[in-house]
């Protein structure tokens, strides 16, 4: 978290949703503003710094797709879109309207803020959130914890003694190690590591190479963490 606040707008035309969703945030350190259809949110961004925007798809007077619309043509603020529609054509249509990512009701605490922190990465403004304890060095050599990994000559130690890991297993941890406390979703490390291969993979194809790799890591395996109902992640120590 950053020394000022990043304002949240929650767009939802239930209550109770966005009361949950704002003591989520708040109690992470979040400032939340909170708009019950597309026209206040409108309002919302035109008169406050918005930095961040959770926004419902199915809201009356304007919804979530239309009001997406609109700040697209003014803006282009992360944008994390909700909905009780759980096909994928929905979040097909959701992505291409311009949103960050989608998240499908009900969800819970732990994905949510997994969700907005890795759109807070990769956004310009917020590019270190949840990367701290991580060195790297010109020479492609990252250090996390007791485990270096270099990149150019593809070896890794952990506490100085060499791991002999495959392409696939290297390319995993690699990934970790750049976004530490990103949660990975068991897709998207396959589309990250399996690329054009992935739909030959599966979910089990991730788990055993996530369990592998832990063995290999020996007393760094603590830090590859399970999330549940959701993937994995590198757990910075605390």
């Amino acid at each position: 978290m950053t020394e000022q606040p990043i304002t949240v707008l929650i767009v939802d035309d239930e209550e109770q949703m966005r009361e949950m969703i704002r003591n989520i945030l708040t109690n992470e350190g979040y400032h939340v503003l909170e708009a019950a259809d597309g026209f206040e949110a409108i309002q919302r961004i035109e008169y406050h710094k918005i930095h961040f925007v959770i926004l419902d798809v199915m809201m009356p007077k304007l919804d979530g797709y239309e009001t997406l619309d609109i700040l697209r043509k003014q803006s282009g603020l992360p944008v994390l879109m909700l909905t009780a529609k759980s096909e994928e054509s929905d979040k097909v249509d959701g992505l291409r309207a311009g949103a960050d990512d989608y998240l499908t009701k009900p969800f819970g605490r732990n994905e949510l803020l997994a969700r907005m922190e890795a759109i807070l990465r990769r956004s310009d403004a917020y590019p270190n959130i949840g990367q701290a304890q991580t060195s790297s060095s010109d020479d492609g050599q990252y250090s996390f914890d007791i485990i270096t990994l270099n990149t150019r000559s593809k070896k890794v130690t952990v506490n100085k003694n060499p791991v002999s890991l495959t392409k696939k297993e290297f390319e995993m941890l690699e990934l970790f190690i750049r976004h530490p406390e990103q949660v990975f979703s068991r897709e998207q490390l396959l589309e990250a590591i399996w690329g054009m291969d992935y739909l030959s993979a599966s979910s089990r194809t991730v788990d055993t190479h996530v369990k592998t790799l832990r063995l290999k890591l020996r007393d760094a395996s603590a830090h590859i963490q399970t999330v549940w109902g959701i993937g994995y992640k590198l757990e910075i120590p605390r």
